[in-house]
């Protein structure tokens, strides 16, 4: 199986992409990364974040992902949406976003290769995975042992002073523990503009004495919002987010009105 492997990732490699079907949608990929593909072709990666942006996605919308990675959910909202902005501040993983954009020719997205945070500043990322790249690389790791990269960081304040968003539909986050400085400093765009929001929290990646109160401080950012659901779209009680389930482990929310 392994021989067979290498001769297909060859010759995906030469042919410089690798083609799949995301629920009726054809795609062109980079040939690098050909078992997370596959796997996501398969309805084995996160198959409910696909179909929340099927639920709340339409020609009209414009999506914004904090936290692109190489682009599967970038890829797929620019195929159901006017417009995606996204950010991916990990060089290695950016490189393979530009290079997925590309294969597709979609020409309604914008890529910044940036990191959204609490502050404008340069700022270390390592990863809590494997390595640079391999979608796990946080401004929260501080293990120096950890091959890392300098990123500019910039506040979202920051950002749409120089690009002037005028508007956002559907905002995701999903920066591997980074939400919990940078949701607080979104507080008063979400107030005024009411983006639905599809939120992952890290709870685990913060020390175990401080993620009740930091869970909360997320209650109280998205409190704003009249509902809260869960990531197959059932609706649950805010206060979950500070419960055991939350607290111990990756979850997923959207909110909305």
């Amino acid at each position: 199986m392994k021989i067979v492997k290498k001769i297909a990732d060859a010759y995906y490699r030469a042919l410089g992409y690798y083609p799949i079907t995301i629920n009726h949608s054809k795609f062109k990929l980079d040939p690098y990364h050909t078992k997370f593909w596959s796997r996501a072709a398969k309805g084995r990666w996160e198959p409910q974040t696909f179909k929340i942006l099927e639920t709340f996605l339409n020609i009209d919308s414009v999506y914004c992902d904090i936290g692109a990675w190489i682009g599967p959910t970038v890829i797929y909202a620019a195929k159901k949406c006017k417009q995606v902005i996204c950010f991916e501040p990990d060089p290695v993983a950016y490189r393979y976003l530009c290079w997925n954009i590309e294969l597709n020719k979609l020409d309604n997205v914008i890529s910044f290769n940036i990191a959204l945070a609490d502050d404008t500043a340069i700022q270390r990322m390592s990863s809590f995975g494997d390595g640079p790249g391999d979608s796990m690389t946080s401004l929260l790791n501080e293990d120096r042992e950890k091959k890392g990269v300098f990123v500019l960081t910039l506040t979202w304040e920051a950002f749409n002073d120089l690009f002037k968003t005028e508007k956002v539909d559907f905002l995701k986050i999903d920066i591997e523990g980074s939400e919990f400085s940078l949701l607080p400093t979104l507080k008063g765009y979400l107030s005024s503009r009411k983006p639905i929001v599809y939120l992952s929290t890290h709870a685990p990646f913060l020390d175990v004495r401080s993620r009740r109160e930091k869970l909360r401080q997320i209650i109280d950012v998205m409190g704003i919002y009249k509902k809260c659901l869960d990531e197959h779209l059932r609706p649950i009680n805010i206060r979950e987010l500070e419960g055991e389930d939350a607290m111990n482990n990756f979850c997923s929310y959207i909110f909305t009105d």
